[in-house]
Parts: structure tokens; C-alpha cells; sequence
């Protein structure tokens, strides 16, 4: 195949897919993306940004605008629902141990400043895409729009948990599965006051955060253990939300009372449980959900797939056939993914905790763990924070923010 120009064809517009094209243009890569909605209007209300997701979106040259849009807070922490705290952090602590603070900006402001960065015409809304054959090293991969067939010499698949490109590549994969799980999520556009208490309240299978964001507006999230499906009896997730949570502590009833019922948005959780054997086939990359979708209890799945966008893309050297970095890619990749989403279904295990004395116990060693130095509690995020995007070959290092980086 001619590699003078490598084109690349990413299958989903979400943040992933926004993130690898971004990465690949970076690199010299043609790139189309399509995204079958008719605009770019993401699904979710706040996203948390942990410090590797941050180098990562400074090799993308999109860090410094998003850290600008962000509120400081002076600690964050994880309370009971009488209000009693079971442990907190300050997060000067947390920038002076990885040199970056964890950020939270609406998931709008991410798909913007991808979006932005990209070559005009480069997203394609209104398109659905699918994979009809993978390729090889020997042909192209083929990819079918509304446009018709195209051949491309590397294909993204971010199309999401339910990715039929992951069903094609790996169709005795079992898929996804329910976590037991739902969420809630909304933006309060005018709180009644600003919380003086950052971070989450964990009860009895279920919990509780509080975010502040730019411009005086609060990030509010919800997860409990419900059936897959169930929803709220009259349809109103607000009123939900307050039955579950309208007598904890402050500020969690009035952030409630206060949410727009129009923008609270309800999802069941489903995570691939059972790890695929690699993430790529033929001229194919998985990406982001589409390969490692996990429960959201450490806030990793966007950050995971901005992640995958930079590896993916640093792989690939010029002059070079984009396939043959695929191999390496799912070596960087699969280990590190698998060994995060299990992370995220441990504690997961520990917010599923109902009966009183399981409760106890998990916030008695909550609280214990708690009174630990900051170092050792932040030490064992290190594995997951400390990340740094890798070398690009025949570049020099497009970090704005950092130094060098090391390895993933």
C-alpha cells in the first residue's frame, strides 16, 4: 500500500474517537470521522480529568484550555450520608505528588476543544459508519458510509459499548454486561449557594458526588445497585434522586431541589467484564468503550480512551504503515486497561455494601485508611496517575504543559 499519505477512517465522534483523530492529524494522518448524530452534543453532563488524562490532552495541545475552565477547590474528600467525613485529600497535596490536580469540566467543553483543534471537514455528523472488512497487511481495510465503500489503511473503531466492530473482530467475545449499577448525572445552573463540601457521600449500595464547575455551576452524580432498565415510576429522575438522596447531608437536597428535571440524564452501567484477547485486527484499533468500557467508580473511562488516542497515534512513525504499530499498541494497552477497569469493579464492590454491618465495616476502614500521610493514599493512585504519554518516534515531545515524557 502507498504510504506517502495514511489515511485513517474513525468510526464514532464521542471523545475517543475526537481524541484519536486529533492524535493522528498530529502525526500526519489523514483523517475522516464519522458520527452517526446529527451534531456533536455529548451525552453526559461533567467529566473528571486525573493527571495522565491531562498529558495526554497536552500532547493533543487542548490541556491548557481545558485546566482554564476549571474551579479550584482546596480538598476533596468521601463522607457518610450524616455528613461525617471518612477521609479527604487537599489537593495541593495531589499536584505536588503527580504534578497535576484532578480537573472536572462539562464533557461539552472536552468534545469543543478536540473538535476545534481538528481540520474543518474533518468530522462528519449525520454519518453512520461501519466496519465491512478488517483488512490486512496486504489490503485495506473497507469501511461503509453513506458516501458508500472506502478503503482506509488504519481504522479507529470508537463506536462504543455496543460496538458492532468489536462483535465483527471478536464475535465469540460474550460482550457486554450489566454491572448492577445505574447513574445519574446534571449540571445545577444556579445552585443555591457554592457546596463548601467537594467530592462523594457513599450509603448503603449507593452514592453521591458533588463537583464544582465554572461559573458557579455544580456537577452533581448519582450511582445506586437497581435493575437493568428500571426506571423512575413517573419518568421524572429528579424526583427519583431526591427519594433516594433528599435526606443526606448538605449541600446534596438543595443541589437536587435545584436541577433542572429536563437535565437530569439516567444510564445503566455495563462494563466488558471479560477482557478481549487484543485490542486490534487486521488495520482495526479499538478504542475507548468499543474495547474496555468500565464501571465509573474511579473516573477513568474518558480518561482511559484519551489515553488510547495518544498511544495509538504515537506509534505510528512517518513514513510507516499504521497497521504494523496495531501490535504494539494492544501490548501498551490491554494490560494496563484490564488492570483499571478491575480497579473501578473493586470499588464498585465496596459502594454495593447494603447490610449495616458490611457498611460499617467498609467505612470503619474507610476511615482508618483515611488518617493515613497523604503520600500513602495518593501513592496508591499512582499506578493510574503517574502515567505520561510515550516518545513520538521522529518528533520531538508536543507535551505544552509538562516536561518530558516517560513511558506508558
Amino acid at each position: 500500500m502507498d504510504q506517502a499519505e495514511p489515511r485513517a477512517v474513525v468510526i464514532g465522534g464521542g471523545i475517543g474517537g475526537l481524541a484519536a483523530a486529533l492524535a493522528l492529524h498530529r502525526q500526519g494522518v489523514t483523517v475522516t470521522v464519522h458520527e452517526r448524530a446529527a451534531s456533536l452534543e455529548p451525552v453526559g453532563a461533567g467529566l473528571a480529568l486525573a493527571p495522565n488524562a491531562l498529558r495526554a490532552l497536552d500532547r493533543l495541545g487542548v490541556g491548557d484550555r481545558l485546566r482554564a475552565l476549571a474551579t479550584p477547590h482546596p480538598a476533596v474528600g468521601l463522607r457518610n450520608p450524616s455528613g461525617r467525613w471518612l477521609a479527604r485529600t487537599g489537593t495541593d497535596a495531589m499536584e505536588a505528588h503527580f504534578g497535576e490536580k484532578v480537573i472536572a469540566v462539562p464533557r461539552a467543553a472536552v468534545i469543543d476543544a478536540l473538535a476545534d483543534a481538528l481540520p474543518a471537514g474533518a468530522v462528519r455528523t449525520g454519518s453512520p459508519a461501519e466496519l465491512v472488512d478488517p483488512g490486512s497487511a496486504s489490503r485495506p481495510a473497507v469501511v461503509r458510509s453513506g458516501d458508500g465503500e472506502q478503503d482506509a489503511d488504519l481504522v479507529v473503531a470508537a463506536d462504543g459499548i455496543r460496538s458492532a466492530s468489536r462483535a465483527l473482530l471478536f464475535p465469540r467475545h460474550p460482550g457486554p454486561r450489566y454491572s448492577g449499577f445505574t447513574t445519574w448525572r446534571t449540571i445545577v445552573a444556579e445552585p443555591p449557594r457554592a457546596p463548601s463540601a467537594v467530592g462523594e457521600v457513599w450509603g448503603r449500595g449507593c452514592l453521591v458526588g458533588v463537583v464544582p464547575l465554572a461559573d458557579g455551576r455544580v456537577y452533581v452524580y448519582g450511582a445506586a445497585l437497581a435493575p437493568a432498565g428500571a426506571r423512575a415510576a413517573d419518568g421524572d429522575e429528579r424526583t427519583e434522586l431526591l427519594r433516594r438522596y433528599g435526606d443526606w447531608c448538605a449541600p446534596v437536597p438543595a443541589l437536587l431541589a435545584s436541577a433542572d428535571p429536563a437535565e437530569v440524564l439516567r444510564h445503566d452501567v455495563w462494563e466488558i467484564a471479560d477482557p478481549l484477547p487484543a485490542h486490534h485486527r487486521g488495520r482495526v484499533a479499538l478504542l475507548g468503550d468499543a474495547a474496555h468500557a468500565m464501571c465509573p467508580f474511579q473516573g477513568q473511562g474518558a480518561c482511559q480512551a484519551i489515553e488510547d488516542a495518544v498511544v495509538l497515534a504515537a506509534g505510528i512513525a512517518p513514513g510507516t504503515d499504521p497497521a504494523a504499530s496495531l501490535p504494539a499498541y494492544t501490548a501498551a494497552r490491554l494490560s494496563r486497561t484490564t488492570a483499571i477497569a478491575a480497579g473501578s469493579r473493586r470499588i464498585g464492590a465496596l459502594v454495593a455494601r447494603r447490610s449495616p454491618v458490611a457498611v460499617l465495616l467498609r467505612d470503619t476502614a474507610l476511615t482508618v485508611a483515611g488518617l493515613l500521610p497523604d503520600r500513602v493514599l495518593l501513592g496508591r493512585a499512582g499506578a493510574t496517575y503517574d502515567w505520561h504519554p510515550p516518545a513520538v518516534p521522529g518528533h520531538a515531545d508536543r507535551t505544552s504543559h509538562l516536561g518530558a515524557p516517560g513511558s506508558p
